[in-house]
């Protein structure tokens, strides 16, 4: 099977001024164009560290891909590192980046400098891939047989995600011109509820009794719950492998039951979306404590305003009272964290939206303010329709972060399970599976 590793260059990146994001993109498109990527590194502006750590990469995979350090500044030293590592004698000037950059800076109303005109000059032993998006071009260096033990081919991408993204369609269909690509077969399935450690006791017999090549993950996320994927790499037989894992999943689904509720690769917000979609449904939402994550979640998705009616953030009891219509005896009586605050306020807003479904939060994220009956980490939850509404009460131990998007996952959760029974949506997990 066809191997790759991914380097992100960069100081910004090992000093956490920004977040890696190219090499989870990048990695999910080699996957999904059957190359397995066996390992993924991060290094410094360091024109040595960069030339040995490629050359590393090299020796062991077939492709390596690296982003980042390709600007028009004096720190951007990537492009001379891969001319030592491809023993490039020169440079040369790419006429048809060339003509990128001046296109993309004239329509910015930009001058074009020298060291615009810089970044279209390559190492004399690279080819190019024209970069339409930006103005660092695309360096591809392949390197014989005998250099490394195996044929290899370095591709250098801009650190830009737009642009490092973007390129990855030209990358693909270069790889596949060039090498040999096997099948890997890759089936997700979403859990809920339930912690890893708990999970993994839950379906070890299971996990054990697996087919030899096939491989189980599990990868645990606040907002989403534990994914489960099943792997085959390069078995040979794509429809065989998929018939292999779709059977062990099935036996999965009998052992799991409403723990699972998706069978693809999802979000909670997505899954609710599809719902209240396929219903001609709508939602809303209130929210205290979740201070407006529930609704930042469920407007991510495009096309959310066909069910999502909108918001009220009532952070203040004079909101919950004043907008919501929660009686201020029940905030005096029980208080703004209680059952009785949070079903007002579930109700308050879907009569003020209109919405046929809602879903509202009050708690305690921290890390001040809790007491004995009411911890740090206490949440209650109301989901709401015409046929009622239902309130749920948890605890968590957590930061204030980690709390608030505990109290947001579980709250979009009981919203889906709700609009799940009462439209008596069949969730089809597994639909493609037959028992």
């Amino acid at each position: 099977m066809t191997q790759a590793s991914i380097c992100t260059i960069g100081d910004e990146i090992l000093i956490g001024q920004i977040i890696d994001t190219n090499s989870s993109h990048i990695s999910r498109a080699l996957n999904s164009a059957g190359i397995r990527v066996t390992r993924m590194l991060s290094v410094g502006d360091d024109h040595d560290t960069i030339v040995n750590s490629l050359k590393t990469e090299l020796e062991n995979n077939s492709i390596v891909i690296a982003t980042g350090g390709l600007g028009p500044t004096k720190d951007d030293i990537t492009k001379a590192a891969l001319a030592e590592l491809s023993g490039s004698e020169s440079f040369r000037t790419d006429s048809v980046q060339l003509e990128i950059i001046h296109d993309i800076l004239g329509s910015r109303g930009l001058d074009v400098l020298d060291v615009n005109i810089a970044q279209a000059e390559v190492p004399d032993k690279c080819e190019v891939i024209p970069n339409r998006l930006g103005t660092a071009p695309i360096m591809v260096f392949r390197f014989p047989e005998a250099m490394f033990g195996h044929k290899a081919t370095l591709y250098s991408l801009p650190g830009v995600p737009f642009e490092a993204l973007g390129a990855l369609d030209d990358i693909l269909e270069d790889i596949r011109r060039h090498n040999p690509v096997s099948d890997i077969c890759h089936r997700t399935v979403m859990t809920f509820g339930v912690a890893e450690s708990a999970l993994a006791k839950m379906i070890a017999p299971w996990e054990e009794a697996l087919p030899e090549g096939m491989h189980l993950a599990y990868l645990p996320n606040a907002l989403t719950g534990v994914r489960l994927r099943l792997s085959m790499y390069g078995e040979g037989n794509m429809e065989k492998e998929e018939s292999m894992i779709n059977s062990e999943l099935a036996k999965l689904s009998v052992m799991l039951g409403d723990i699972i509720w998706s069978d693809r690769d999802d979000t909670m917000q997505e899954c609710i979306g599809r719902m209240l979609a396929s219903a001609g449904k709508t939602m809303s939402a209130a929210e205290s404590c979740t201070g407006g994550m529930i609704s930042s979640m469920m407007t991510s998705v495009p096309g959310s305003s066909e069910y999502y009616l909108g918001s009220v953030t009532s952070y203040a009891n004079s909101v919950k009272t004043g907008v919501l219509c929660v009686p201020e005896e029940t905030i005096s009586s029980h208080g703004a964290v209680s059952q009785e605050c949070v079903a007002a306020m579930a109700e308050g807003v879907r009569k003020l939206t209109g919405s046929d479904f809602s879903v509202a939060t009050s708690g305690i994220s921290g890390p001040g303010w809790g007491t004995n009956e009411k911890p740090v980490g206490t949440v209650w939850i109301g989901v709401s329709s015409d046929k009622g509404t239902e309130t749920f009460m948890m605890r968590f131990k957590g930061d204030r972060k980690r709390n608030t998007e505990h109290f947001a996952a579980h709250a979009l959760n009981f919203l889906r399970q709700k609009i799940s029974k009462e439209l008596n949506i069949c969730q089809q997990v597994f639909k493609t599976i037959k028992l």
